[in-house]
């Protein structure tokens, strides 16, 4: 059998070389990336597949080959033993390495609610973090009673090894993972930590927003790639009790800061791009009354082809689930229904 992987085709497709030991980089997608800069394609050797959260562009190394040659799909493997000289086996290039991670899958929800509720037990909000919610229109009582943190910078071991001296179950929360055998956190940048909730205000996961970051500045509490660390896995944030009709946005900040504005119930994805865990949730959504969803993305959407084509999945999607939808439109000059509530109906009742 011939055995392929993504580091054979790198080179032959002209991408660049991972950064020395990494097995999960990101290079330029070729669907959605127009700034010089961006690097949204995420590959992940040691996996053998690649994905963009932007626009979805996803696949398999032949997927991959396929699309940067212009050769058909089912031409690919001929096309690669005829091009490697494949004789049983395709000797890898020396300088890359892909080193084999021993990762662990989420463990239950209650755990993963206990020990980051225990985490964030332990963290304080910096100042500047305080007002930059309360820019958003969100009051300190509800700052404080969703959790908000600053992330930690320092001490993570310390933080990890009180954690588990409490009884808390660190194995399988995606963020931790083990260090030269101790337990640890990642987190390598400063920002603001967002629960990320169900509908019975558990902690599913996290998100951090990033101080000073240009782009991607939300991001997942996530281990992935280190030792019995643990990736998170883009779960549905769900602000207010489910009711007939419910709003689905984009991220959880914006999601808590429009729930608290209107009093409405609020879903947020990760992106109108990442859609699994919705298609997972609402058979639940259904049981708990749901039947009506609201999509309430950024107005950039109507300009955006990537987020468009997204749009239209998740609306098929809502429709075969037997859920009515519809779409909320308001002044483009705002770009997210946060912005436009807090300054359009709130802030000038106080000026």
């Amino acid at each position: 059998m011939d055995i392929f992987h993504m580091s054979d085709i790198i080179p032959l497709i002209g991408l660049p070389y991972p950064p020395y030991g990494r097995s999960n980089y990101n290079v330029p997608c070729p669907c959605c990336d127009d700034e010089p800069h961006a690097k949204h394609l995420n590959i992940n050797l040691q996996k053998d597949v690649f994905r963009c959260p932007r626009c979805g562009f996803s696949g398999g190394i032949f997927d991959l080959y396929a699309y940067y040659t212009g050769i058909a799909r089912e031409e690919v493997r001929d096309a690669l033993i005829a091009r490697l000289d494949v004789q049983g086996s395709i000797p890898k290039p020396e300088h890359i390495t892909v080193p084999v991670v021993a990762e662990v899958p989420p463990t239950d929800i209650a755990s993963r609610s206990d020990t980051y509720t225990g985490l964030l037990s332990k963290l304080t909000l910096a100042s500047d973090h305080r007002q930059n919610l309360r820019n958003r229109g969100l009051s300190d009582e509800e700052i404080d009673r969703l959790g908000y943190r600053t992330t930690p910078v320092v001490g993570m071991q310390t933080i990890a090894r009180q954690l588990q001296s409490s009884g808390y179950y660190l194995s399988g929360v995606p963020g931790f993972y083990r260090k030269d055998g101790k337990w640890s956190f990642a987190c390598e940048s400063r920002g603001i930590l967002i629960p990320v909730r169900d509908s019975k205000g558990r902690i599913q996961g996290m998100q951090i927003r990033r101080d000073n970051a240009t782009r991607r500045k939300f991001r997942w509490v996530s281990s992935t790639g280190r030792t019995d660390g643990c990736k998170a896995e883009g779960w549905v944030h769900i602000a207010g009790e489910p009711r007939a009709m419910v709003l689905l946005t984009e991220g959880p900040m914006k999601a808590d800061v429009i729930h608290y504005l209107t009093g409405q119930t609020v879903l947020a994805v990760a992106g109108v791009n990442a859609l699994t865990q919705l298609e997972l949730i609402l058979p639940q959504l259904h049981e708990q009354g749901v039947e009506r969803i609201m999509t309430a993305f950024d107005m950039d959407f109507m300009e955006n082809p990537h987020v468009q084509g997204g749009y239209r999945t998740l609306v098929s999607l809502l429709s075969d689930a037997g859920f009515r939808y519809g779409t909320y439109l308001w002044d483009p000059r705002y770009k997210g229904l946060d912005d436009y509530v807090w300054e359009h109906c709130f802030q000038r009742q106080l000026s």
